[in-house]
């Protein structure tokens, strides 16, 4: 029975904890809707100490700004790998970016592609399109231009510009893919259409 009662305890506590988390994760939302940083901050740290991912995430962001808080990539890179821990996509791709430029961490490419790759898998097309570029150039991952096509592909799929326009650019000049220009005009429509000029000026290099 006293077990028991210890269970129910905890239980009770661990929802009490849940709805405070949230409750500051939300009134830092309308103190920084509002403009309030300071005070937003402060219940996204509240709501961060009690492991709100979301809430971890936006205290690295306002970290990484200096919004209501000194600016601290040392900080950032903190509350950033909190968040990416518990999955959030975001820290995930933004903590790769602080390994890859070494913000906030020893730079350290490995665990840049390390963090890329978990977002990217999660669909994030940012992280795909660097995960991409790492192993197109070989940077902390053996070059391999096979996945760094397909990372490339998945990005563009997306819509994201940076990797139609890469891809384009890489069948019009048989960079390690067989010269397509089909395939080129396909992605370099795409980039063109979102306003891109370098893909405008390949399509008129192929004629397309």
């Amino acid at each position: 029975m006293k077990r028991l009662s210890i269970f129910l305890f905890l239980v009770v506590m661990a929802s009490n904890l849940a709805i405070s988390s949230e409750w500051d994760f939300q009134m830092g939302v309308q103190y920084y809707d509002a403009g309030d940083y300071a005070n937003a901050a402060k219940h996204f740290r509240l709501a961060a100490d009690a492991g709100d991912a979301h809430a971890q995430f936006n205290l690295g962001s306002m970290y990484k700004t200096g919004q209501g808080v000194y600016q601290s990539d040392y900080e950032a890179a903190k509350w950033f790998r909190k968040a990416a821990e518990q999955g959030d996509v975001r820290a995930q791709h933004n903590l790769g970016v602080y390994y890859y430029n070494g913000e906030g961490v020893s730079q350290s490419y490995y665990d840049a592609v390390k963090w890329y790759k978990k977002a990217a898998e999660q669909g994030y097309s940012m992280s795909q399109h660097n995960l991409g570029c790492c192993y197109k150039d070989g940077i902390g991952v053996s070059q391999n231009y096979y996945e760094a096509v397909k990372w490339f592909r998945k990005a563009a799929e997306q819509g994201y510009l940076q990797s139609q326009c890469m891809l384009g650019a890489m069948y019009v000049a048989g960079d390690k893919v067989p010269k397509d220009y089909n395939e080129a005009a396909k992605w370099l429509r795409k980039a063109a259409a979102q306003g891109d000029v370098t893909a405008k000026e390949l399509l008129e290099l192929i004629g397309r």
